[in-house]
């Protein structure tokens, strides 16, 4: 198979994904926490210590883009390229039969590997951000969640999918992330000089 019969077999298409009033609205949220991680951003330049600016605006900003994107991911709906690139590939290597071993491995590793991202981040951001460990949680929560989705597992599909007192599981855990992520920003912003872990001398 040539790489253009491999894309001619890809079944996403650059469209809107998700039309209905919770797709739109979740794009509304991821917006908002970007806007409020520019500002957190912004409002870093009041903060005394120039070393510790510089790193505050490099995580808000980071984080802000990467929000940006996931705005428009939400619509354009990446993950199922995702899917469908891999769907061949298992195909193609003649082991698609196994996938759903595959899939649960890959699951277990995403865990275990943002489990280990966030003790190793906090220890870093902690001493930047105030916030830290609230951001941390949001950003974890969030990236475990549209990593396992894209992985299309099918119980964890079904899991997603299903509903509690008629709300979806899958908008309470992607908009409980974005929520964490929105609500840091916004208490770094409302008090820069937080954003920021006081000095030794400042505590006294």
């Amino acid at each position: 198979m040539n790489f253009a019969e491999f894309v001619s077999q890809i079944r996403w298409r650059p469209q809107i994904g998700d039309p209905g009033f919770m797709g739109w609205f979740t794009v509304a949220a991821y917006a908002a926490a970007a806007v409020l991680c520019f500002i957190a951003a912004h409002r870093c330049l009041v903060a005394a210590d120039a070393g510790e600016t510089r790193r505050s605006r490099r995580i808000w900003w980071s984080v802000a883009v990467l929000m940006a994107f996931l705005c428009i991911n939400k619509q354009l709906d990446l993950q199922s390229l995702f899917t469908d690139v891999g769907r061949l590939i298992a195909e193609r290597q003649g082991w698609y039969g196994e996938r759903r071993t595959v899939q649960l491995l890959f699951v277990i590793s995403v865990a275990a590997a943002g489990i280990l991202t966030f003790v190793i981040a906090a220890r870093k951001i902690k001493s930047v951000l105030r916030e830290g460990i609230l951001l941390l949680l949001g950003l974890s929560w969030l990236l475990i969640f549209l990593i396992v989705r894209a992985a299309s597992f099918h119980h964890v599909g079904v899991l997603l999918g299903s509903e509690l007192l008629g709300i979806r599981v899958n908008w309470v855990l992607e908009l409980s992330g974005i929520a964490l992520i929105a609500l840091s920003a916004a208490r770094s912003a409302r008090h820069p000089r937080d954003g920021v872990k006081p000095t030794f001398f400042e505590k006294k």
